[in-house]
């Protein structure tokens, strides 16, 4: 590693001459650490962000330096699913479907797809894909009732965000939004609202105490909404215990949205929301990794795109004057249910058990920031694409044109088109041909 340094760091200051800092910070070996990110940008054959906007980033901010100086080694190939396990064996009847309505051409190559856009507007179509829904929600929640002893009814809308569980992947923006709807519902007796459920599916790291908190406070507002005798009849919160590729391969059909929420900038790419949108899930997220090619590819009429761009974002964290007290004091809905945290609200035998949770979003410690993946900052935004996307699903027929459109414009996502975009771009092997 040491020879790796000293080759390395001699071409750094042939390139930037007396330029200390710059060249201390691309070595791999400098002020007592050992920096591998810069020994594999510098050593490697190619770098990929896997996906557009990941891409920029990798040139923009995280390795310019290196990008000045080895160009020809980034690129952006978009991450990709398999749609054989994703929607062929996964969606069998939605498959079939699209077998009888525009032939089994998309089975070898899913840009075929585009095909089912003319049928968006047709009526008989629509009824067909609709249908299909409707069965695979009734699937899952007779295999989750098997599984999990849930009761789930197709009849209302399924509202999904299933991931790792992380503060940046912002399950705790969606937990917010909820409580504030049942709070609508307490307050107003006339609030209505299509019957929503929503179902969060997540495992924790083992040392990771903020993300278990997070599971808690979920599963707590589930059971609160569930004593409501109106709220019960509106809300089902459910959250899937040991969420795996199998409770996926359920749940993915039956999904009605998709909830893909980080915080711009920080998802590379994500392969969730792919799945979501080739079984024909509509998106509510923001432009962060490939829901950014999303939202270019079905239009923002067709999902719902919310809050902050990521070099927005950036501009946040470089300036260090966001103040999250602000929003928290001129957003009364959002500052209610903040105050539940540690009011006695949820948990009146310890009313402050979701203290630390509140005092992260609201006030800054030792010195950081409050509200780092900035929850608060997106919260309002969200809440309007969330006023949207509810008022639109009362429209059954719109609303399954949304999903229909997402379905015909998914097949970039294959995982065949990722590979052969490697092997173009960097492996340039010879393709074998199957021998009959």
């Amino acid at each position: 590693m040491q020879e790796l340094n000293r080759r390395l760091c001699q071409k750094l200051f042939d390139r930037f001459p007396g330029e200390w800092d710059r060249i201390g910070h691309m070595a791999i070996l400098a002020y007592d650490q050992a920096h591998m990110a810069n020994m594999c940008i510098a050593y490697s054959h190619a770098i990929n962000g896997v996906s557009q906007l990941h891409g920029d980033i990798l040139k923009r901010s995280t390795f310019a330096d290196y990008y000045k100086i080895m160009p020809e080694k980034f690129l952006a190939i978009t991450n990709g699913i398999t749609p054989r396990r994703w929607l062929m064996l996964a969606n069998p009847t939605l498959s079939d479907l699209l077998d009888e309505t525009i032939g089994q051409g998309w089975r070898k190559d899913t840009m075929e797809l585009e095909k089912l856009l003319p049928f968006a507007d047709d009526a008989a179509f629509i009824e067909k894909f609709a249908k299909v829904k409707h069965e695979n929600k009734a699937r899952f929640s007779r295999w989750i009732n098997r599984h999990q002893g849930l009761v789930l009814d197709p009849d209302t809308m399924y509202d999904v965000q299933v991931k790792r569980l992380h503060e940046y992947k912002r399950q705790l923006l969606n937990a917010l939004h909820i409580l504030v709807l049942y709070n609508r519902i307490c307050d107003d007796p006339n609030y209505t609202m299509a019957p929503r459920t929503f179902i969060f599916g997540a495992k924790a790291a083992p040392g990771y105490r903020r993300a278990k908190e997070i599971i808690h406070f979920i599963n707590v507002v589930a059971a609160k909404i569930a004593q409501h005798p109106r709220a019960s009849k509106m809300i089902k919160v459910v959250f899937l215990q040991n969420y795996n590729v199998s409770t996926a391969e359920m749940l993915m059909p039956a999904s009605e949205v998709s909830e893909q929420l980080s915080t711009a900038s920080k998802e590379a790419s994500g392969t969730g929301n792919m799945k979501f949108m080739m079984n024909g899930a509509v998106t509510i997220g923001t432009l962060d990794g490939a829901n950014v090619e999303i939202a270019e590819l079905v239009g923002e009429d067709n999902c719902y795109i919310f809050g902050m761009r990521s070099k927005e974002v950036e501009a946040i964290y470089a300036s260090g004057t966001y103040r999250s007290l602000d929003i928290y004091e001129t957003n009364a809905e959002l500052r209610r249910a903040l105050n539940m945290l540690f009011d006695g609200s949820l948990t009146p035998d310890n009313p402050k058990m979701f203290e630390g949770l509140y005092r992260a979003l609201v006030f800054s410690d030792n010195g950081g920031m409050a509200d780092p993946y900035l929850v608060l900052k997106d919260f309002g935004s969200y809440q309007q694409a969330q006023s949207r996307l509810g008022n639109d699903y009362l429209n059954q027929k719109a609303w399954t044109r949304k999903e229909i459109i997402n379905v015909a414009k998914s097949g970039i996502f294959s995982s065949d088109r990722t590979i052969k975009e490697y092997n173009d771009q960097i492996w340039h092997l010879t393709p074998l041909t199957k021998q009959h």
